[in-house]
């Protein structure tokens, strides 16, 4: 197994719609180990999308536990949302985008299919961090990133500051229509493609997916 590469923005495979999966052949099984690899290797990590190591197929690989038991892990292939509850926004943040955080509205719970990685067809019922990692996985095969889906520039697409950099630094290096904003006493859940760090680090504060 090998830790891959993760794509970052503006990388033009990110852009992609990734294909659906028909064959379930050695090359899948190679993808699939290289991707798990990769997600836990990447500290805070729960979920990551095949397009984000530059393969346009429809994989994601998911664990939201810790990772040490791996009791949570899903090989998911060809997933397809069925039913979603009402949405609320959640902070996420990705490996696609390591700078950046962003304020994006979810459901809560879905319901959704997928193919493991023996082909069988399973369903599933998820809700909570999970919830919002499956759907945020499925965006990127889909090739829509997190960026795609905030309201506004000015106060849901929001800069990590950098371990080291004062806050004068912070905002004269901070583009225009980025805000940094401190986390409350209790702040919305964050998540990151390739998702947990520390609450108590105001940079870490959301999930990698």
């Amino acid at each position: 197994m090998s830790v891959l590469k993760v794509l970052k923005f503006p990388h033009p495979i990110l852009r992609e719609k990734c294909e659906p999966v028909i064959s379930w052949d050695n090359r899948l099984q190679k993808l699939i180990d290289d991707m798990t690899e990769t997600m836990y290797a990447a500290y805070g990590s729960v979920g990551l999308a095949a397009s984000q190591v530059g393969e346009t197929t429809r994989l994601i690989v998911l664990d939201t536990s810790s990772k040490t038991t791996r009791e949570d892990y899903k090989v998911l292939i060809n997933p397809t949302i069925v039913e979603a509850s009402r949405n609320k926004t959640m902070r996420e943040g990705c490996l696609s985008f390591p700078e950046y955080l962003a304020n994006i509205k979810r459901a809560t719970k879905v319901t959704f299919t997928a193919f493991d990685r023996h082909g069988e067809l399973k369903t599933y019922t998820v809700q909570g961090l999970e919830a919002i990692a499956i759907q945020h996985e499925i965006d990127h095969l889909d090739g829509v990133l997190m960026i795609d889906r905030i309201s506004s520039l000015k106060t849901d697409w929001i800069r990590r500051q950098p371990k080291g950099e004062t806050a004068l630094e912070f905002t004269q290096n901070t583009p225009t229509g980025n805000t940094y904003v401190e986390p409350s006493a209790d702040p919305p859940l964050v998540l990151q493609s390739a998702l947990a760090a520390p609450m108590s680090d105001p940079n870490r504060g959301s999930l990698p997916l």
